[in-house]
């Protein structure tokens, strides 16, 4: 997918990946709607981006995944706006066991309420174009972060949906390619969290910090720069790719039903 002209959503918009993703998409000639809850971040970003891209080529939306009638209404004001939706890059998350119901409900049903709200807009079978959408999960998603259970829980359920919504884009027609990202740990917010936790839970630190040593801490603008990948390549789909420092892998997933 060639990226100039097309419309994308970015879900936790403003700061971390997310910001690096809205900015790569406009580097590359994308329209970018921004959805996130930090209005007084997005406002100032805002500013910046419509210096560098003009004013007609972002809008910043108030938005919190677990609400349905906000991302209802921020997809239609995206639609209405840019004239439809190409690209969706579900990456709002948290990183807080001592919350983790709300953070099941942001990491994990988040992503699944922003998708099937997204497919009234992208899905061919209700008259989109289609298009592609880029899960932002975790290694976490892939094996456990001893620290962190039910992130880890969310980001395997991530990749999962992500799958099994490739699959039935294929099967059904709805034209649209479903990835996930699995970075490995990031110099985000996050990753400043998943530090605090180890100084709470001391029995739990070597391990962690041996994870941390043997994956790697990585700029945000590398896992931009993997994400931009899965949209761009027109043959990546139900894929779930590992970026660690200077390299990236897709995983091979064993089949069960063939």
């Amino acid at each position: 997918m060639a990226l100039n002209g097309k419309i994308a959503v970015v879900t936790g918009a403003v700061m971390g990946i997310g910001k690096a993703v809205t900015e790569l998409l406009l580097q590359n000639g994308a329209k970018v709607a921004l959805l996130d809850v930090n209005r007084i971040a997005g406002e100032s970003l805002m500013e910046t981006l419509k210096k560098q891209y003009g004013q007609e080529r972002t809008l910043l939306l108030n938005c919190n995944v677990e609400s349905d009638e906000q991302i209802k209404a921020a997809l239609q004001k995206t639609a209405d706006t840019f004239g439809g939706i190409d690209i969706l890059c579900n990456n709002a998350g948290i990183m807080n066991e001592s919350t983790w119901e709300r953070m099941v409900s942001i990491n994990l049903m988040g992503v699944i309420r922003v998708t099937y709200v997204a497919l009234e807009h992208m899905s061919k079978l209700a008259g989109g174009r289609g298009g592609v959408i880029v899960n932002t999960a975790s290694l976490a998603g892939l094996g456990p972060l001893l620290n962190c259970p039910v992130y880890t829980a969310t980001k395997h359920g991530v990749i999962g949906f992500t799958r099994a919504m490739a699959d039935a884009s294929t099967a059904s027609g709805y034209g649209i390619r479903v990835n996930a990202l699995c970075p490995s740990f990031v110099q985000t917010d996050l990753f400043t969290n998943v530090l605090s936790i180890l100084r709470q839970s001391s029995h739990l630190a070597a391990a962690t910090h041996q994870m941390i040593e043997k994956f790697g801490v990585l700029n945000v603008s590398e896992v931009a720069d993997a994400l931009l990948e899965l949209v761009t390549d027109d043959t990546k789909n139900g894929e779930a790719l590992i970026v660690v420092p200077n390299e990236r892998n897709y995983i091979t997933f064993p089949s069960i039903l063939k």
